[in-house]
């Protein structure tokens, strides 16, 4: 079996983004909604507020999503 496929890459995204694309790029990677990935970022905010510092973590850690050259 030969496979050509890139391995997927935890990057924050351009297109899918509210504040800072933390939430959109792992929505990308995990393949899921990323108004999942939202609302369980809200939810740890609003039970402990973790969910500030992970995506603080996230904004910080995570690459940005390179812009392709033309």
């Amino acid at each position: 079996m030969n496979e050509t496929s890139t391995p997927k890459k935890l990057v924050r995204t351009k297109n899918d983004r509210m504040i800072a694309g933390v939430c959109g790029g792992i929505a990308r990677y995990a393949n899921v909604d990323p108004v999942i990935i939202r609302l369980a970022m809200v939810a740890l905010v609003i039970f402990g507020g973790a969910g500030a510092l992970i995506y603080l973590a996230g904004w910080i850690i995570i690459p940005e999503e390179e812009t392709p050259a033309f």
